[in-house]
């Protein structure tokens, strides 16, 4: 199975001014594209040439891993930030959030905290446990929830090159500035997914 590299779903610069078009055409073509090809390269001939990116993160080791969790990484990423969002975290999903955090001020600092504090590259996750509940954990550099039997529903980018030409070593702002761009529905629809794939389980 070869894997396609996922075009953007908005345009290059529709992102801006949270993060920049330059940035993001950097970050997509030059990190995300890379990953996808050299994954198809890796798997050439081997047992994972037929597999699932999702199986391939669960089991593979070593280049084959990291590039298979960085293109499906990066990908997930992408697709939920939303263009000239202006929505904030508000009705049945803010109760969702308030249940298992205390309340959404109180997940946001959390979520940032975390962001902010993770040294080196990596990746911060909200993510479902097997318990049903809600937790936010960081995975260093290609690390990925689905390995450990956990359900993605957000996660934020803290590789330098995500925000470095916009903020430099400024992190903390790029986390505020990723926070006004997260597609919300979006994220209460992963949400509401898991749970139905739960139920059928």
């Amino acid at each position: 199975m070869k894997f396609g590299f996922p075009e953007l779903p908005y345009e290059i610069n529709a992102l801006e001014p949270f993060i920049s078009g330059k940035t993001l055409k950097y970050h997509h073509e030059k990190y995300h594209q890379v990953y996808v090809e050299n994954l198809n390269r890796l798997i050439m001939g081997t047992k994972f040439e037929n597999k699932d990116l999702e199986t391939i993160i669960k089991v593979a080791e070593g280049a084959i891993f990291n590039n298979a969790a960085l293109a499906w990484n990066h990908s997930f990423y992408f697709s939920e930030l939303k263009t000239g969002n202006n929505q904030i975290l508000k009705g049945t999903f803010a109760r969702v959030i308030k249940r298992n955090f205390g309340s959404v001020r109180f997940f946001k600092e959390m979520f940032t905290g975390s962001a902010v504090s993770l040294l080196g590259s990596g990746w911060i996750w909200l993510i479902l446990n097997q318990k049903g509940s809600m937790e936010i954990i960081h995975e260093s550099n290609a690390g990925n929830p689905l390995r450990r039997g956990l359900i993605p529903l957000l996660t934020c980018d803290v590789w330098e090159h995500a925000y470095y030409l916009d903020y430099k070593n400024r992190r903390s702002d790029y986390l505020e500035a990723f926070w006004k761009l997260i597609n919300w529905e979006l994220i209460e629809k992963r949400y509401d997914d898991a749970g139905k794939e739960s139920k059928g389980s």
